[in-house]
């Protein structure tokens, strides 16, 4: 009688485990095909791989739509899906298409690209880089001893905050066109602002614009780098009594 009574609760238990069981893989499948789909499959093409970095898959948005696109993206933030005209105007003022993350950043770069060529050449030229010394004329700017110290002393003069009050206007203007962009009003390049007071682009066929639009964007690319490195250099050669580049 013991030995029946032993078996039965042994079958019991058996059972209320098997269902248990079940009920939690159900629950737990349920539950996996309800979970929503990653970022990461929206942001990346599966099928192709980076032409720069090849062991990893290809950034979707680099499709190579955009001259001087190489797919270098390790972070993919070329493709993270993102809304970037909130940030020229609020949303709540007017309803806007929008602009997307590759739109946004390629205007960014060229910006950058632009000033860093200025930059660098201006830096290298009021030292007398190229055998001349190009200054402001006045003594508070031929008394600058060179121009690692010049933002420094120009913040103190107040030449900066004169500077700052024009780059602020640049800023609203090219924030306009941005503006005309993300409501459908302008059809334009990304750092395309028909800036071409030479006609140098007149009459070029698509393959001489794209050639020249590289040749742009690969410099400014490199002045990026050579402003980083020559500022670098200039601090740490004055630490070293080596001034200004050697």
């Amino acid at each position: 009688m013991t030995m029946k009574l032993s078996l039965a609760t042994v079958a019991l238990m058996a059972a209320s485990a098997s269902a248990f069981t079940t009920s939690q893989s159900s629950s737990t499948s349920t539950a996996m095909n309800a979970m929503p789909d990653r970022m990461w499959d929206q942001m990346v093409d599966k099928t192709e791989r980076s032409a720069s970095v090849p062991f990893l898959p290809r950034a979707k948005a680099l499709d190579g739509s955009y001259v001087g696109d190489v797919g270098f993206d390790p972070f993919y933030l070329s493709s993270i899906p993102k809304n970037f005209a909130g940030f020229i105007q609020p949303p709540s003022w007017e309803s806007t298409g929008g602009i997307d993350t590759l739109y946004w950043m390629r205007e960014a770069e060229l910006k950058h690209c632009r000033v860093a060529m200025m930059a660098w050449f201006g830096w290298l030229a009021t030292d007398g880089a190229f055998g001349i010394n190009l200054r402001f004329p006045g003594e508070i700017y031929q008394s600058i001893p060179n121009s690692y110290h010049a933002h420094d002393i120009l913040v103190e003069q107040g030449s900066m905050t004169v500077m700052l009050l024009f780059i602020g206007i640049i800023e609203f203007c090219t924030g306009a066109a941005l503006v005309q962009v993300s409501k459908g009003e302008l059809d334009r390049k990304a750092g395309n602002f028909g800036f071409d007071p030479l006609q140098v682009m007149k009459g070029k066929t698509k393959e001489q614009l794209d050639r020249m639009e590289l040749q742009e964007i690969n410099n400014g690319r490199l002045a990026m780098l050579a402003f980083g490195a020559v500022s670098t250099q200039a601090a740490l050669g004055e630490a070293t009594e080596n001034f200004p580049y050697f």
